[in-house]
């Protein structure tokens, strides 16, 4: 649950990354996370819109920031359930099988530009991508909180 007193990007945040993290031990889940309705699910998201209403996000903007949010994390989380992805997130050894067929790079040049480049090289893991979205998706919320003019009281 997210704490009624946390600054709202950094309990989007941590919910966030808890989803990714329950779902990558469990992505048998991802299909089935709004398909039930339980208590449980009731109250947490009762708590996220109250964070977002009290940070001075409208109704509205906090079903956008809800959906925005919950979209993300489930589909990247689907999204490194079904790549060939090793324990530590690594998709180089299926790039490279990918790269060692002539073709690939012919037929596609751009794909190929960024396993070489990019995806190859040492250190990079496609779960690291997952950090710049969320980021960018919070910045994304935050400029629309201080565009959205104030609620009537």
């Amino acid at each position: 649950m997210p704490s009624p007193d946390a600054e709202w990007k950094t309990a989007l945040r941590e919910r966030a990354d808890s989803a990714r993290a329950a779902l990558g031990r469990h992505p048998w889940a991802i299909s089935l996370m709004d398909s039930r309705i339980t208590q449980a699910t009731l109250t947490y998201h009762d708590a996220v819109i109250g964070g977002l209403r009290g940070a001075g996000f409208s109704i509205a903007m906090s079903a956008h920031a809800m959906s925005l949010l919950d979209s993300y994390v489930h589909g990247f989380a689907l999204q490194e359930a079904s790549l060939p992805l090793d324990a530590t997130g690594d998709i180089g050894a299926v790039t490279e099988d990918i790269m060692a067929q002539q073709q690939m790079t012919q037929a596609h040049p751009s794909l190929a530009e960024m396993a070489v480049t990019l995806v190859l090289q040492r250190g990079y893991a496609c779960g690291n991508e997952f950090d710049f979205g969320i980021r960018l998706i919070l910045d994304g919320l935050e400029a629309a909180l201080d565009r959205e003019p104030p609620e009537p009281s």
